[in-house]
């Protein structure tokens, strides 16, 4: 079907303002006057203040005031930006008497400036009891340190929760009679694999800033993917009703899931609260890598049994899954890391999916794109191509012995129906762009070996059942509309496709839609931007809300013209009666609604929350060179071929994917959160924490091989998180290849590929 603005390489509405640094972001737009508020934080990993003495701090001149834990609310609350119930448990308060990791917060401080906020945050004294920390999150579980001892811990949703064992969550996932299988395999394979804490390293810092309005309501300006989670988390820490609670987003230099937890927002709205004044936090950038949120470490051991001719016939998954000090989106993560990765293989006669998730005195852990996904399938896509290894079999043909097809029920995935699949179509065009079939997966290039690895992956689209989209949509007085969402542009063009998919339903130029930011008074609920919803969740949304004005604006244009609606027509310019023949301009009836005691303001709301969440799939192939002297391996060729239903805008969707596989690549071969043994984190600057450039990369290609998804807009699935799974298993694969020797533990450096030692 041809469309007039789907598949098109729309540009980015917001494209000219930033390239020419506009005012956009928080600290842009921050009134002059405000304060300046700072944390103090913990040295210490693990620790009970036993005495803190802020009066010192208190006369430096300009500061406003310091607070303790024993100054804030004392109920709990998460700052996972969920859904509500969230299952992240309610285990932290704004300031606690117990430190968890370096870096948790003891004091806030607020005042006229930074440097008298930085004296003062050197003069507060703080006697602490130091306990010993559990650091190590293989040890963590029925440990005799307990990182949570509170009375007040609690839970919305059962998720196994078990804070007495350093228990985050639990739970079990089976399919069939997996011991059953294993017994009468002809082969099995058991691995353990292990993937580190990474940063998401956006280039905007956490960051707010709040006033209280003439109506003596709390208002937050947030560099935030989830405005009205912030705004019911700042409900629960402060203590205050929502209605007194106004968030809204401006633009955001990235987030990449970390802005899905509130990091921030809850410091200066405190003391906004409590003074009435203007405030702002902003994170430097080491307050960000060591005092936010990162991705789950996880350790996943996997079982496999298959066939002597590659049919693979059961997976047994357990991934144990860090947390770190407090419980945000711990839960959560860990059951994509078996439910995102095992219905790959789903004609599998049996499978098993167990997880635990345990606290550790290290930084809490948080959302990164792919969501636990990225772990799971790093372990699921090795083994299988250890597999492929062990049987001397083609990894990429035995894929296409084993992969899911369009028209499956899928165990692993909630039951759910597979509607849209071209997953083995991905695989064959991925083998053709790096002519795989006329290359061996080793090849001798003198100073250096070339090897070829391969990898699949699946993600979800939005959060079936749970997550909700809504939009409204109106037409104005001069024929023009306005689209109000919830949605987050983060950086990821929502704004503009959502602009594209209305477009299109209302047969109109993209320049006769202004597309209206996140205000929480404002704007109509959406969930956030998060779990790969956008395009799918609230462009549905957008359908709906589109249908329901074309049908009012006929509905006005038949009153005006005096004859029934079934004989109208609305072409997006024009309205016309096909009774008699007359016309109306759309702006000349947009004019006419307007007009006194003629019309009526036209306006249309939709709202989604979809039954499913159809996967976008994708395969990577990685050509890599190892370096025979040194070990140290570079990516040659990166080609990936992606399924995400039909494409909304050809250019957006590019660079997700060719963002995504950059990402993954530095998963794979650079990044690598380190401890010390008294638990304070060592590379937390962009110094020691390294994240690849482009010209660390090689050459990324990417293509599309789409499907059609009934349920989404105009067929469309997902983008954003599928495409930074498969670097990580492809290039392990590549790098086993290129030296027989397999790396189960990211990252993989040169050390680990010279000594051939898979060492943490």
């Amino acid at each position: 079907m041809a469309y007039k603005h789907i598949e098109k390489p729309v540009m980015k509405k917001d494209a000219m303002n930033l390239l020419l640094g506009k005012p956009v972001y928080v600290d842009d737009i921050t009134s002059q006057d405000c304060l300046v508020v700072k944390v103090l934080r913990s040295p210490h990993a693990h620790a009970l203040i036993e005495e803190i003495d802020v009066s010192k701090a208190q006369k430096i001149p300009g500061i406003e005031a310091v607070y303790t834990y024993k100054d804030v609310p004392q109920s709990r609350f998460t700052m996972a930006g969920q859904t509500s119930p969230e299952p992240s448990p309610y285990d932290r308060k704004i300031l606690d008497e117990v430190v968890r990791y370096v870096g948790d917060e003891v004091a806030i401080v607020a005042g006229e400036n930074e440097d008298c906020v930085d004296k003062a945050l050197k003069l507060i004294k703080v006697d602490y009891e130091i306990k010993e920390p559990v650091l190590d999150f293989r040890k963590a579980l029925d440990n005799p340190i307990k990182v949570h001892e509170e009375d007040n811990f609690r839970t919305l949703c059962d998720v196994g929760t078990d804070q007495k064992r350093n228990l985050c969550a639990h739970g079990e996932s089976v399919y069939g009679d997996v011991e059953d299988v294993l017994k009468n395999s002809a082969v099995v394979l058991e691995r353990t694999y292990h993937t580190k804490a990474n940063a998401q390293a956006m280039m905007e810092t956490f960051r707010a800033f709040s006033y209280i309005d003439t109506y003596g309501r709390l208002n937050v300006v947030s560099s935030t993917q989830i405005p009205f989670h912030v705004r019911r988390i700042l409900s629960n820490a402060l203590d205050i009703p929502k209605s007194k609670i106004r968030v809204i987003k401006p633009r955001i230099g990235g987030g990449f899931g970390a802005k899905q937890t509130a990091c921030c927002e809850i410091f200066n709205a405190f003391v906004t609260w409590k003074l009435k004044r203007p405030a702002k936090v902003i994170y430097t950038r080491n307050e960000t890598f060591m005092a936010s949120n990162s991705r789950h470490e996880m350790q996943m051991k996997v079982r496999l049994g298959a066939t002597k001719d590659g049919i693979i016939q059961a997976i047994d998954l357990y991934t144990l899954s860090n947390t770190g000090a407090y419980g945000e989106h711990g839960p959560t993560t860990v059951g994509l890391s078996g439910h995102k990765s095992l219905p790959i293989y789903n004609h599998c006669l049996a499978s098993r999916f167990v997880y635990d998730v345990v606290y550790t005195n290290t930084m809490q852990a948080g959302a990164y794109r792919g969501y636990g996904a990225t772990q799971g399938l790093f372990a699921v896509e090795s083994i299988v191509n250890e597999l492929a290894d062990e049987l001397h079999m083609d990894p990429a043909e035995l894929r296409l012995k084993n992969v899911v097809h369009e028209g499956e029920t899928l165990p692993q995935y909630y039951n759910e129906y597979l509607n849209s699949c071209t997953l083995d179509q991905c695989i064959e065009k991925a083998m053709e762009m790096i002519d795989w079939k006329n290359k061996p997966l080793v090849r001798d290039m003198g100073d250096f070996t070339r090897g070829l690895g391969i990898a699949c992956s699946m993600q979800g689209s939005s959060i079936s059942n749970v997550d909700l989209a809504s939009v409204e949509v109106k037409l104005q007085d001069d024929g023009f509309y306005t689209l109000s969402i919830g949605a987050t542009d983060m950086g990821t063009g929502c704004d503009t496709i959502l602009a594209q998919i209305m477009a299109e339903c209302m047969d109109c130029d993209i320049d006769q839609i202004i597309t209206n930011g996140v205000d929480t008074d404002t704007s109509p609920y959406d969930s956030g931007s998060y779990a790969s919803s956008t395009t799918y969740l609230t462009g549905t949304a957008v359908v709906k809300a589109c249908e329901e004005l074309k049908g009012k604006i006929v509905q006005m244009a038949a009153e005006l013209m005096q004859i029934e609606a079934d004989h109208i027509t609305f072409d997006g310019s024009k309205i016309v009666s096909v009774q008699d023949g007359k016309e109306m301009e759309l702006k000349d009836f947009a004019h006419t609604c307007f007009a006194g005691g003629k019309g009526r303001n036209l306006i249309a709301t939709g709202s989604h929350v979809s039954k499913t969440s159809p996967p976008p799939f994708m395969v990577g192939i990685a050509e890599v060179d190892v370096d025979k002297e040194t070990g140290a391996v570079s990516v040659h060729d990166y080609v990936s071929v992606v399924d995400c239903g039909t494409i909304i805008n050809s250019n957006l969707v590019r660079v997700q994917a060719e963002g995504g596989i950059a990402q993954g690549i530095g998963m794979a071969l650079f990044e690598d959160i380190k401890y010390s043994d008294k638990g304070k984190m060592i590379n937390n600057s962009f110094f020691q924490y390294k994240i690849p450039t482009r010209l660390d990369v090689g050459t990324i290609r990417v293509d599309f091989i789409p499907s059609y998804e009934d349920n989404g807009p105009f067929g469309a699935k997902s983008i954003g998180e599928v495409v930074i799974n498969t670097p990580s298993p492809a290039i392990a694969s590549a790098v086993r290849h290129a030296t027989g020797f397999q790396v189960r533990t990211l990252p993989i450096t040169p050390e680990k590929v010279l000594f051939k030692k898979d060492e943490d």
